[in-house]
């Protein structure tokens, strides 16, 4: 039976993602546009394909998703598997997939905005009222809900994961997740959606799910595994400097990347004002027919650049080794100073697709069993 117990045990079993082929790109008319698309396309493959070689290096099977067999809904096109951290995780011997029906994904978004007055449909002040971030929920269920995918493109693997005996869940709550728990043992730690979300209610759905864990909240406003990642017992390394870090994880080390993500991509800044820091292409800033391209067609892929810098979104090989994306000496000093050595795989589009190597991988299953870092908690 597979299991993940600590996301720092030896890797056996990994899902690695996949994006759309460079012919899928032949609907767009522009020439240049098209060009860049399928440039994109063709070395996104070719980064999935190091990655793969690097995890095959160490002995760990991959799996892959399928692409959805509809591409194109209601005039959008469906967004390919790139980020299955984002809609799967491990944790214990279950396996939770966000990929489910349609009413499913409307009752998910209902969950996450419950406590809010729901606006009348045809009340567009009332709509304008409410916080940005429902506002974009809001247009995400009414304009996307129809695409989940048909079929799911992760059926093979849910497949796959059921012949070794596992339970599947299709949990009812976004905070299940791969970018947003972090597995250290008895101790479960999941990130907040926004930094105004009620942590004690996130707190008791969590209690209700996990009762064979101690779980806690570490309120990173967004995807936890872009703002920081447990590498080891005893090291963090961290975005941003979370207060409840003393708490959550007392006595360990945390190295801060304060400024990390914008000292890298600077250029991004000209373009954040006209695609709400969804994407950045370097190059192509001031392309006005790039940016109407990929906000008319491909804007609802990807997620804020922000999540992923370099990076705290690492994908951890054993416990003496990790893979990055590219080289940091204030990071890379640290982990030497615990005995891991890391792996640089470069994946040159991570800021057009929003996917770190944590992002665009997620773990089946690893060695060991559940372990207790702090036992005092008891």
């Amino acid at each position: 039976m597979y299991s993940v117990y600590q996301h720092w045990d030896p890797l056996k079993v990994c899902i690695v993602g996949r994006s759309y082929p460079p012919e899928f790109y032949s609907w767009i008319n522009k020439l240049h546009v098209r060009s860049l698309f399928e440039k994109i396309a063709t070395e996104t493959e070719e980064d999935f394909q190091n990655i793969i070689k690097k995890l095959q290096e160490f002995g760990i099977e991959i799996l892959r998703p399928d692409l959805p067999a509809d591409l194109l809904v209601n005039g959008k096109y469906v967004p390919p598997p790139m980020t299955p951290r984002d809609y799967t995780v491990m944790v214990g011997n279950t396996f939770y997939t966000q990929y489910g029906n349609i009413d499913h994904q409307i009752k998910l978004f209902y969950n996450r905005v419950k406590d809010i007055h729901w606006p009348d449909c045809n009340n567009l002040k009332e709509f304008n009222n409410l916080p940005t971030h429902i506002q974009d929920e809001c247009k995400n269920v009414h304009q996307f809900d129809q695409h989940v995918f048909k079929p799911n493109p992760f059926n093979k693997i849910v497949e796959h994961i059921k012949q070794h005996g596992n339970a599947v869940k299709t949990p009812d709550n976004q905070f299940i997740s791969g970018a947003m728990i972090s597995r250290i043992g008895k101790d479960l730690y999941f990130g907040t959606d926004s930094y105004q979300d009620n942590q004690k209610n996130t707190k008791k759905q969590m209690d209700l799910e996990f009762v064979n864990y101690r779980n806690h909240i570490v309120n990173t406003g967004g995807h936890a595994d872009g703002t920081y990642c447990p590498v080891c017992p005893g090291l963090i390394i961290s975005l941003n400097d979370v207060p409840t870090y003393a708490d959550t994880f007392p006595g360990w080390e945390v190295v801060y990347l304060p400024g990390q993500s914008w000292d890298q991509v600077l250029p991004f800044l000209d373009l954040k004002a006209k695609n709400k820091g969804k994407w950045w292409i370097p190059g192509f800033e001031h392309d006005q027919d790039v940016v109407d391209v990929v906000e008319t067609w491909l804007g609802h892929w990807t997620g804020y650049v922000e999540e992923t810098v370099f990076d705290v979104n690492m994908l951890i090989i054993d416990p003496k080794n990790v893979i990055v994306f590219n080289y940091n000496k204030q990071v890379f000093d640290a982990l030497d100073r615990y005995g891991i050595t890391p792996h640089i795989v470069p994946f040159r589009h991570r800021y057009f697709w929003d996917g770190g190597i944590h992002c665009v991988t997620s773990d089946l299953h690893r060695e060991g069993t559940m372990q207790d870092y702090f036992k005092e908690r008891n």
